[in-house]
């Protein structure tokens, strides 16, 4: 793999001189468009329930009004008031929360166009599964429902062994028997991976002569170089990025209810965190026909700039120069609804498929039974360094894959390289920052890293994370409280569809740190509603550079709201779980309930 990208040399390239296209969009309100909306008064105005502004110097107000898709107003009654019209219209909330619309600081938007046609292998609270036999019953329905025939593959997602009582992973002999004709793939819930039965194995052309890849894993039968079932990182990586997809038109048309996940839990903003060239391809189709009411941000996978390069520029050569001056200029602004914000790197994989690069070994066996694991990166140090200083040089946003603390250092080592300081306000996003160590928040604070943490991790992976690392390692997993003691600012992400598109989980998550089994995951880590809440809106905003027109409700920011049916401030802290979205708005139209 290392070879191919080298031979290609994509850093000599960039995605956005390839995609230069995506550019225009929203821009922060103008002088004038502020003169006409207060000509013209408000269109609606809310008041009657407590409306969180998310600014910490006036956290509630009694009225918002809105107008031209924007704040107009907030404050008393009594100011908003005076923007009422004959026409305004006046929305009594009745004890119901308003609040601005969540962001989606990291996640696979791309997933859900497909996740409607998916099976639901996760274990509960997500789905059913909690033995191997479940995940044959789910399979059999998902057969049943989709009525799928002989040679169509079947899919599955959130397929993970920690919910499995049979205290194994499921292999290719279990799936056999029931799918001998259909490929089945059961995506692992990190993404990092999948378990495949032997038909899917045979389509993808894996076998018993296939070398397992650096930075992959294909664990083997017991005695023989046969695949088992398992694969992940670089041995997954290709497969997914080349399965057979639904036609264009059919993923085209399921881009209603694939934004309808994010805005029935009232988030208008989605992020399509690691975008393959064909799905930037997908996602401009889609922005061009104006099938977005929803906000998308696209961080296009540096490993794609190759076919990036060979779709939008056939003649490049690989001896042409470096990525252009003029590169930066396809990222940061909406077409459509549809943004790039940066460029994806990842340097490790998954902690609960102990895949993420460590510095110190695992306290239990790695994945394929190895003794003193600790994971592996998936580039060598010497090809990051060349790319992140390639993709600085170019003044190009950099969002960074990196849960272990080996592929902190990693990053930390090329930023460091490259010249980077904090007083050069990159935004450099570090995506899950999950296992860091305490001296790395300072290194963060130097380099100007942003952690955009995985606080879900403690309910559903908490037991096993202190299985596996200890309680010292597994007790600072994204270590919000400690981030923000040092001035850091932090998003809180879901990582869907690694676990679900729910802020009020996140936000849970955030203020408890609650295993499953009720352990709590890092006591000393845990932050009030307020500030979880501030994770969820105007920190992801600032990460996105959008801290201007999103995350709080200020007079002139993007009408994007949604209402609740509970005050998360103010509701005892387990009942935050069962809060509800009544209404989501993007720019004060209703996209969340949908009119029949």
């Amino acid at each position: 793999m290392f070879d191919k990208i080298n031979r290609q040399q994509f850093l000599k390239t960039t995605v956005g001189a390839a995609i230069a296209t995506v550019v225009a969009g929203n821009l922060p309100i103008s002088a004038a468009e502020r003169t006409s909306s207060a000509a013209m008064g408000a269109e609606k105005i809310f008041r009657g329930g407590p409306i969180l502004t998310m600014t910490d110097g006036l956290r509630q107000v009694e009225a918002v009004a809105i107008a031209n898709g924007r704040i107009l107003a907030a404050g008393t009654e009594a100011e908003v008031m005076q923007t009422r019209t004959n026409t305004t219209v006046i929305v009594e909330l009745d004890g119901k929360t308003l609040m601005p619309s969540f962001i989606d600081a990291h996640g696979h938007f791309m997933n859900s166009p497909q996740v409607v046609k998916w099976a639901n292998v996760s274990g509960p609270p997500v789905g059913p599964v909690s033995a191997i036999a479940d995940i044959i019953t789910v399979l059999n329905a998902h057969v049943e429902k989709f009525q799928l025939k002989p040679g169509e593959w079947i899919i599955g997602y959130g397929y993970d062994i920690t919910n499995l009582s049979d205290g194994r992973e499921c292999n290719r002999d279990d799936l056999d028997p029931h799918f001998p004709d259909n490929p089945v793939m059961l995506i692992h819930v990190s993404n990092h991976g999948a378990v495949m039965n032997s038909k899917a194995f045979a389509e993808v052309g894996i076998d018993a002569s296939t070398p397992t890849p650096p930075g992959g894993i294909i664990l083997r039968k017991p005695g023989s170089q046969e695949p088992d079932g398992l694969i992940m990182e670089t041995a997954f990586l290709p497969v997914f990025g080349n399965m057979p997809q639904p036609s264009e038109q059919e993923l085209l048309d399921t881009l209603d209810a694939a934004q309808q996940i994010y805005a029935s839990a009232g988030v208008t903003t989605c992020q399509e965190g690691a975008t393959h060239a064909k799905d930037l391809k997908f996602l401009q189709k889609g922005a061009e026909q104006g099938r977005f009411y929803l906000d998308v941000v696209s961080l296009p996978f540096v490993v794609e700039v190759p076919a990036l390069v060979a779709e939008y520029f056939p003649d490049f050569s690989s001896g042409a120069g470096q990525i252009p001056d003029t590169a930066k200029e396809a990222f940061g602004v909406y077409k459509n609804r549809l943004k790039l914000a940066g460029i994806k790197i990842s340097l490790d994989g998954s902690p609960q498929g102990k895949t993420a690069f460590w510095s110190q070994p695992l306290l239990t066996d790695g994945p394929g039974g190895e003794k003193n694991w600790r994971g592996q990166p998936l580039f060598p140090p010497e090809v990051v360094n060349k790319f992140v200083k390639e993709i600085y040089d170019k003044g190009i946003p950099i969002f960074c894959h990196c849960n272990g603390d080996a592929a902190i250092d990693m990053m930390i080592d090329a930023a460091e390289a490259a010249g980077v300081t904090a007083d050069q306000d990159r935004r450099t996003v570090i995506i899950h920052s999950q296992f860091q160590r305490p001296d790395q928040l300072d290194r963060y604070v130097e380099l100007g890293f942003s952690p955009s943490y995985f606080t879900t991790h403690t309910f559903f992976w908490g037991k096993t994370h202190v299985e596996n690392t200890g309680k010292e390692r597994a007790y600072f997993i994204s270590p919000m409280a400690s981030a923000m003691g040092k001035g850091l600012r932090c998003s809180n992400h879901s990582d869907f569809s690694v676990t679900p598109m729910d802020p009020m989980r996140m936000a849970w998550s955030t203020v408890t740190r609650q295993s499953r089994e009720g352990e709590i995951i890092g006591p000393d880590e845990r932050v009030d509603v307020w500030l979880a809440l501030k994770a969820l809106t105007i920190e992801a905003a600032w990460q996105i550079r959008e801290e201007d027109s999103k995350g709080t409700i200020e007079v002139g920011k993007l009408a994007d709201l949604v209402i609740l049916d509970g005050n998360p401030l103010t509701v005892a802290t387990d009942q935050i779980l069962n809060i509800k979205v009544i209404e989501t708005m993007k720019e004060g139209v209703k996209v969340y309930p949908k009119a029949a």
